[in-house]
């Protein structure tokens, strides 16, 4: 019996899933449509359907599982130790430093190069 219930809890799910996209794009063709009207108006029926088509999504098991791996995530970045301001300004005046030294030394080996192509073919003395 469980088996059962399982399987139109599943079904069920589809149809709003389907539902919640059939209302998606019908913002969207709705927004188009009524380009006549003013953008802010378009804007947030846009923005209504969107709220909808998203509350009927979270109402699935599809939707149960996406709301709990946003919040998971959540908590995740609030456990991250961030670096400090001095830290990050450190840290980009290194790569700045080095992202130069590499420029400079290309462009070296490049005038090297270009140097010996020169006197190998004859143009340069």
């Amino acid at each position: 019996m469980a088996v059962h219930a399982e399987t139109n809890a599943s079904a069920f799910d589809t149809v709003k899933l389907t539902f919640a996209i059939v209302i998606l794009i019908a913002g969207i063709v709705g927004f188009y449509y009524f380009a006549a009207q003013a953008l802010l108006y378009r804007v947030l029926g846009i923005l209504a359907i969107s709220g909808v088509s998203l509350g009927l999504i979270f109402t699935t098991a599809l939707g149960g599982r996406i709301f709990g791996f946003i919040t998971d995530a959540r908590l995740e970045v609030r456990k991250v130790i961030w670096p400090s301001r001095q830290e990050t300004l450190q840290s980009t005046m290194i790569v700045v430093a080095l992202v130069v030294l590499v420029g400079v030394v290309l462009w070296l080996l490049d005038m090297f190069l270009f140097w010996g192509v020169g006197v190998l073919t004859g143009q340069k003395v």
